[in-house]
């Protein structure tokens, strides 16, 4: 039996992210060493990475990232399989980097995103090699970037010692902090789909009348009154799911749209991520 106490067992698991059966078997194999454990634990773990690619990952982080002219504006969801990993420093600083270097690059899509160079090796080796030195499946699948008018974002934690699980990043027209603020925690609360009805795909929209008129009639409603209950059912649809339809949460007497308005900005996007959702 190799010869290592708890505190070992606990700074191994600090400095990789990795397992405590993992930490202990690697201090087995190392001889109680520390150092060797780690390079261990970094072998398996690039070993482990195909192994990984049916587990879940349903932890991570939001981050975010603003030029300081406001002007543009990065969203970036890196996601893991525990919350023990994520609350580590070394994921949330990959976070971090793969957040800068989406806002330095603007890649076109993910497929560009991920073949790019980063320290010197494409952002999908970057990502394999956190994989294998947390010894958990890390996952890069989806980002956001927005340009050319006034940029702001915001991010939420759903717990204290959590790193931020909720982001949202807006673009409005025009330069209003306030607004950009105000809205894009309206976001993060509300879970808007579409930014107006204009938006909506015509088989959603059609799926819902759909669905409405078999409710209706399920519901014994006369055929007469359907068309009318049907349109009005997916009105709230739209309500509810369109962003500028929707009641503004500081004053629910006022659309979103409304607050806007009075406001004299525009949105021109929003993006919204929720870890694992």
């Amino acid at each position: 039996m190799a010869n290592y106490t708890a505190a070992d067992v606990k700074k191994l698991r600090e400095q990789t992210g990795a397992g405590m059966m993992d930490c202990k078997k690697a201090l087995d194999e190392a001889d109680g060493n520390v150092d060797k454990a780690i390079e261990v634990l970094r072998v398996k773990g690039q070993k482990g990475v195909a192994k990984r690619e049916s587990r879940t990952a349903s932890n991570g982080a939001v981050v975010s990232l603003i030029a300081e002219d406001a002007t543009s504006g990065v969203l970036v969801e890196l996601k893991c399989e525990t919350d023990f990993v994520a609350k580590g420093d070394k994921f949330q600083a990959a976070a971090s980097a793969l957040a800068a270097h989406v806002a330095a690059t603007k890649p076109a899509d993910l497929a560009a995103l991920l073949a790019s160079e980063l320290d010197g090796q494409t952002v999908q080796a970057y990502v394999d090699a956190k994989n294998a030195e947390l010894g958990e499946k890390i996952v890069l699948d989806r980002f956001a970037q927005f340009s050319g008018g006034f940029v702001a974002s915001y991010l939420h934690r759903t717990m204290p010692d959590l790193p931020p699980q909720v982001g949202v990043l807006v673009e409005l027209d025009k330069e209003n902090a306030e607004i950009a603020k105000d809205v894009a925690q309206h976001i993060a609360a509300f879970s808007p789909k579409y930014l107006s009805r204009e938006d909506v795909p015509a088989e959603t929209l059609a799926h819902e009348r759909h669905v409405a008129e078999a409710t209706a009639k399920e519901e014994g409603k006369p055929e007469a009154a359907l068309p009318k209950i049907v349109e009005g059912r997916v009105f709230g649809f739209l309500k509810e799911n369109c962003l500028l339809d929707q009641p503004f949460a500081k004053d629910n007497k006022k659309s979103v749209q409304k607050v806007l308005d009075e406001a004299g900005v525009s949105l021109k996007h929003f993006a919204r991520f929720r870890v694992g959702a």
